[in-house]
């Protein structure tokens, strides 16, 4: 099994833990696109206290790569996928983080 498989079956894993529902399909393209972040322990996380971390989510997903407007909904979408995911998950992958934002803001049919 390559390194991807065994990362998107990690990822799927999560999301079944948390009781989330998802599209196998998308989750795949999502991490395809999250590049190699994905093999770097630090970079495959999100850290949901750290702003910083948090503004590059924001500024580089969903304004850079979603193309959506920079306006208060962006935050209020970030928070809602922490809340998704429990404020206290350390396990918050950027893939399913990112999978999530792009459900939140409906953009699926730019990974299809």
């Amino acid at each position: 099994m390559s390194k991807f498989e065994e990362a998107l079956d990690v990822y799927k894993g999560e999301m079944d833990k948390l009781g989330l529902k998802f599209d196998a399909d998308l989750l795949r393209a999502v991490t395809k696109a999250c590049g190699p972040s994905i093999y770097l322990k630090d970079a495959s996380k999100v850290s949901s206290t750290d702003d910083a971390e948090l503004e590059r989510v924001k500024q580089n997903f969903l304004i850079k790569k979603l193309g959506l407007a920079n306006d208060d909904k962006l935050d209020a979408g970030i928070k809602a996928v922490v809340d998704q995911l429990g404020s206290s998950n350390r396990n918050k992958y950027r893939a399913m983080f990112y999978y999530l934002l792009v459900k939140h803001f409906g953009k699926e049919s730019m990974f299809k």
